[in-house]
């Protein structure tokens, strides 16, 4: 049996914190999917199609992994794909009572997709998409925190 996992995010932009969990999730499962979400509650920065071209860009060599763009329900996407496994990324207790609830609440619509909390190496613990935004926004260097082509994608997107 092939299990599929799929790690949702707005990912806007991908970071060196969403890549390590990619790289720890495709360790552990068949196949990886990374879904980039539209989230109406969110403005993003970038584009859905800029976000998904980034993410596969900086995903290349990560065998077994596929990035999508989706909008609606992860739940429906998940089974849609065949993942029955739900990636999240916890990087401090503070993220852990959002995901909580979303977990309870994928599990009440899609009982047969179950989620699992995956937390960064601690280099990256600390890094968040909101935190590079505003680093890059200000003027800042943020080529430690994400891939080349993120940072030449923010430095054109903000200037």
């Amino acid at each position: 049996m092939i299990t599929t996992a799929i790690y949702p995010g707005t990912f806007d932009p991908i970071t060196n914190g969403h890549i390590d969990l990619v790289m720890r999730a495709s360790k552990l499962f068949d196949r990886v999917i990374v879904a980039v979400a539209i989230n109406p509650s969110k403005a993003p920065t970038f584009s859905l199609e800029e976000r998904v071209a980034l993410a596969k860009q900086t995903l290349a060599d990560i065998e077994s992994v596929e990035v999508c763009g989706f909008e609606g329900l992860l739940v429906d996407v998940a089974k849609q794909k065949g993942a029955n496994v739900i990636i999240r990324g916890l990087r401090a207790v503070s993220d852990f009572e959002h995901e909580f609830q979303l977990a309870g609440m994928n599990r009440r619509m899609q009982p047969d997709v179950e989620t699992l909390f995956l937390t960064p190496a601690e280099q990256f613990s600390y890094i968040s998409s909101s935190l590079v935004r505003e680093i890059a926004a200000l003027g800042g260097d943020v080529s430690e925190f994400a891939a080349p082509c993120v940072v030449k994608a923010l430095k054109e997107k903000l200037s």
